[in-house]
């Protein structure tokens, strides 16, 4: 075929170098002009990140999962209009969420997409939903269930869990009993038989439906209550954030000052294996000492060492500060230094510190905690706490990481969801 000259060619140059012109002009320009900082909250970040609300008034949010076209999953301690679960949907992809549905006749806490399900806990156990292609549920009505039974006391009773990359689901069983003490006589269980069905990690097939409990291993022991837990396929292991005990002063006056109790013991940040012993109820972390003491239940008097068998943690927080969650952050949006690092949310407050319901950092390096632990995202409760003067406005509870790299908070007394960019 043969091909014609342009009708206009010396316009149609012009024309083309005044456009190449702009272009560069316009890519110049964007370089210099840094992108516009949001915060319509009172939650105080970093300089260059964002925050926007995404959604509020949803109940008692707990944990949460983000598909891969930005669709939020989040789970329910408490049923708000009969439904556990609240999926918030970008259909236009646009960012914003504009449509809401519920589903699950269950509350819960652990929620996670993973090798083409929603699976998704109880308070006594793990089920699942089938997804599409696009990672959307496809029959709310009727979950498969995983493994049920779990023990459920009603206190501290949160099924967390996580999966790895051979299909083993873990999962958090809670103690109702902060130091497995006999109310009557007031000392320690020796031994703790809690610890046969609660107060550590078990392991389950995700593939295998219809287990009980005791198709599940017991994969970590001597955990009081384990809520926030992560996969790392770093280091392919498991970590996992632990409540410790209370009432130190409460029950043993003559041992521990109402300012010890309020200092101790450290909430703790584990790496575990199979088999690991964290220690609980006999030993806590004191973090002041950096050494596990012996508990006072059974005959500890707050300078006594113990656990020699059990492991130490890899980080350790102020008392109290009750860690929810935890995420390690793989995306490419935030700056180097927070690549593979662990946000932790923390919904709770430091009596003695007057300090609490923020997002922690803590750097990793070649998988291991590198440098001190830092506030990432903090003011949640929107008072001062040192000089409280009204209702606390939000309890960080769950995390989640967007396709984008984004980082979204939930919390479980607004109900608002919130996303931090950068």
């Amino acid at each position: 075929m043969k091909n014609f000259p342009s009708r206009h060619p010396l316009p149609l140059l012009a024309m083309a170098a005044l456009l190449a012109s702009l272009c560069l002009q316009c890519a110049r320009n964007s370089k210099n002009t840094p992108k516009t900082v949001i915060n319509e909250t009172g939650i105080v970040i970093p300089d260059s990140f964002s925050i926007e609300i995404v959604a509020k008034d949803l109940g008692a949010l707990r944990h949460m999962t983000v598909s891969k076209n930005g669709d939020i999953y989040v789970n329910r301690s408490v049923l708000k209009d009969e439904k556990g679960i609240v999926l918030l949907m970008d259909n236009d992809k646009d960012g914003t969420i504009d449509e809401q549905k519920q589903f699950a006749d269950m509350p819960g806490t652990g929620i996670l997409i993973k090798n083409g399900y929603l699976y998704a806990s109880s308070n006594s156990g793990i089920y699942r939903y089938k997804l599409n292609e696009d990672e959307e549920v496809i029959d709310t009505e009727n979950p498969e269930k995983i493994v049920d039974g779990l023990i459920d006391m009603g206190r501290d009773n949160a099924k967390s869990f996580v999966m790895d990359a051979n299909s083993n689901i873990y999962v958090t069983i809670g103690s109702w009993n902060d130091a497995c003490r006999d109310e009557v006589a007031k000392t320690g269980m020796m031994p703790c038989t809690i610890l046969d069905s609660a107060g550590g990690i078990w392991k389950f097939n995700a593939d295998k439906l219809n287990q009980t409990f005791s198709d599940g291993t017991r994969f970590a022991t001597g955990l009081k209550n384990a809520v926030g837990t992560a996969w790392n396929f770093k280091t392919n292991s498991l970590f996992a954030t632990v409540h410790g005990r209370g009432g130190l002063s409460d029950f043993y006056p003559e041992l521990y000052t109402p300012q010890q109790s309020a200092e101790l013991p450290a909430e703790t940040l584990y790496e575990l294996h199979e088999n690991d012993n964290a220690g609980w109820p006999y030993i806590y972390y004191d973090q002041f000492k950096n050494k596990k003491i012996l508990a006072p239940e059974y005959g500890g008097d707050g300078e006594k060492t113990g656990g020699e068998d059990a492991i130490d943690p890899v980080m350790a927080f102020p008392a109290h500060l009750g860690p929810n969650d935890l995420l390690f952050y793989t995306g490419n949006m935030f700056p180097e230094k927070y690549k593979n690092g662990a946000f932790i949310a923390f919904h709770n407050q430091s009596p003695e510190l007057k300090k609490g319901f923020f997002v922690a950092f803590v750097p990793f390096k070649d998988g291991k905690p590198s440098g001190k632990w830092e506030i990432f995202a903090d003011n949640f409760a929107g008072i001062d706490l040192a000089d409280p003067s009204g209702p606390i406005q939000h309890r960080p509870c769950g995390l989640a990481q967007g396709p984008n790299g984004e980082l979204y908070v939930c919390d479980d007394m607004g109900g608002t969801i919130f996303k931090i960019t950068h």
